[in-house]
């Protein structure tokens, strides 16, 4: 079954639905050079190494450390793959491991394309999305899904945080932005952007 997502001329997206909470992992694949990444290694480690093998993947981007975002880490970091999460979720992935640090504002570099690293603080302290350069593409981790932001009752959450984290560095892009989340389906800035108001009014 085909793992295609979404592509144009430049690049393909790429995936899967992975354990036992769903989790999406994705693949961002450049079609110039054949370089990828993938998004969030979280569980059903020999499913996503296959994946990285037919598709090239060189690194692993972390959109946060809970543990259903990470299971999957050991054993890609055991066949060479590089894995990145910001300083302030590092301490998460303490059992699984990590090498290097992504920092806000930070622009990851796939072959040709560019992924511009977002830091998104709210549903955990170090939360990250990335926003590809020049497509409509925003990779979105728990912070924002259909129907509002992720879950900040966890320890590090804070509804405050992440109502800001959406509104000053998410609804910044235009409305036929494609938001694709760390579970579930996919949806547009312009679908969840008229909702603001009744998320804060709920307070979840």
């Amino acid at each position: 079954m085909s793992t295609l997502h979404w592509n144009n001329a430049d690049l393909e997206v790429h995936k899967v639905v992975v354990g036992p909470y769903d989790n999406n992992v994705f693949v961002i694949r450049c079609k110039q050079s054949g370089d990828a990444v993938l998004i969030d290694a979280a569980n059903e480690h020999e499913r996503l190494l296959q994946l990285c093998k037919q598709l090239g993947v060189k690194r692993v981007l972390e959109t946060h450390g809970h543990f259903d975002h990470i299971g999957a880490i050991p054993a890609m970091r055991e066949a060479g793959y590089e894995v990145a999460v910001t300083a302030a979720d590092a301490p998460r992935l303490k059992e699984v491991g990590y090498d290097v640090f992504l920092d806000d504002k930070e622009v990851v570099e796939v072959g040709k394309l560019r992924l511009h690293v977002i830091h998104n603080p709210g549903h955990t302290e170090g939360s990250m999305s990335f926003k590809v350069d020049g497509v409509p593409l925003l990779f979105t981790g728990d912070t924002l899904f259909p129907g509002g932001p992720g879950n900040t009752s966890f320890e590090g959450g804070d509804f405050g945080t992440i109502i800001k984290s959406i509104t000053e560095r998410m609804f910044v892009f235009p409305d036929d932005t494609l938001v694709l989340p760390g579970h579930g389906l996919d949806t547009t800035i312009g679908t969840e952007r008229p909702h603001l108001d009744e998320w804060i009014a709920r307070g979840w």
